[in-house]
């Protein structure tokens, strides 16, 4: 059996997909399932059970000789949430739970960190253990992620196998539920639909033109890729990046969309929120060394060809992966 915390939600849910593509089926899948448009998610999924998150310690406590693995992708992802005993909870007491537990049943374990662990990019983005307690993350969220990072690479007592991978920017299929968190790729694919036009953010700094500030997207497909890769070779224990080692602005971003639709490129630049101003990311680029070094060899998805395959095969027809 295969453990899948955050199962439901985008993330989570291809992660099922990719594996039942794989010819994974025995798939316990853990969640609050609370949320009636998340169970969209996992509608044609195969899997062998649902566990409510409040109940998974007590269903490991009898079943762990059954488990093999354990991705934990679930977690409170909300950047403008403020309350930070929301993520005391479920980014860092549920973490450590789940990883004393793989400590104590031998069980390999991946979880879900961040790229928010960077803040402003000032320490730069390498993936560098011994570089944790320098970081300064800019949102409760990634003050969580980055906390349970130097957790666990503190530990004298760690799963046989461990890997946090530090997600940069994701999109893809399924994240039809995440309202103003899904990624600007829904969002902008609406606004083309409904006004002719895509509205990005204008840059607040004189170094960076309108459109031009940058981000490290990766498709959720690729980040499923890397998942399986380490589930299926446990390469090297470690923090990893997980981008794509090359950052694009958000007018490649626009353009892709306009293209994949066929359309003329209409883009209107507006403020950005006052309430994320300051905590606004100019720049992120995921250094993609270490996870190379581990043995990961697959190219990743550019963002002209994620964006089409996206639109044209989710997007448009509302469809899930």
């Amino acid at each position: 059996m295969i453990i899948i915390t955050g199962a439901e939600g985008f993330i989570g849910s291809c992660l099922v997909a990719r594996l039942n593509e794989l010819g994974f089926n025995d798939l316990v899948l853990v969640d609050d399932f609370t949320t009636g448009d998340r169970a969209k998610n996992l509608v044609g999924k195969k899997f062998s059970i649902k566990v409510h998150r409040k109940e998974l310690f007590d269903w490991l406590d009898a079943n762990e000789k059954l488990v093999q693995f354990i991705f934990h992708i679930g977690a409170r992802t909300d950047t403008t949430e403020k309350d930070q005993q929301v993520f005391k909870e479920l980014n860092l007491d549920f973490s450590t739970r789940l990883w004393n537990a793989c400590v104590k049943y031998g069980l390999p374990l991946v979880y879900a960190s961040s790229a928010a662990t960077y803040g402003d990019g000032g320490f730069g983005y390498d993936d560098d253990e011994n570089g944790l307690s320098k970081l300064q993350p800019m949102n409760p969220y990634g003050i969580s992620k980055n906390e349970f990072d130097k957790w666990a690479v503190s530990q004298s007592d760690k799963p046989f196998f461990w890997a946090g991978l530090k997600f940069f920017n994701v999109y893809g299929p399924n994240e039809y539920h995440k309202g103003r968190m899904a990624s600007v790729i829904l969002h902008a694919f609406q606004q083309l639909r409904e006004t002719g036009k895509i509205k990005l953010f204008k840059s607040h700094r004189p170094d960076y033109a309108n459109g031009e500030q940058k981000r490290d997207f990766i498709y959720v497909k690729d980040l499923t890729d890397v998942c399986v890769y380490f589930m299926q070779t446990r390469s090297k224990s470690g923090l990893y990046n997980l981008g794509t080692g090359t950052a694009r602005t958000w007018n490649d971003l626009a353009t892709a969309i306009f293209s994949a639709l066929n359309k003329d490129v209409h883009i209107e630049y507006v403020d950005i929120p006052e309430d994320i101003r300051d905590t606004y990311q100019y720049l992120t680029q995921a250094n993609m060394q270490k996870l190379l070094a581990a043995g990961y060899t697959k190219p990743f998805t550019q963002i002209e060809a994620g964006v089409a395959d996206y639109v044209k095969n989710y997007l448009e027809h509302q469809l899930y992966w």
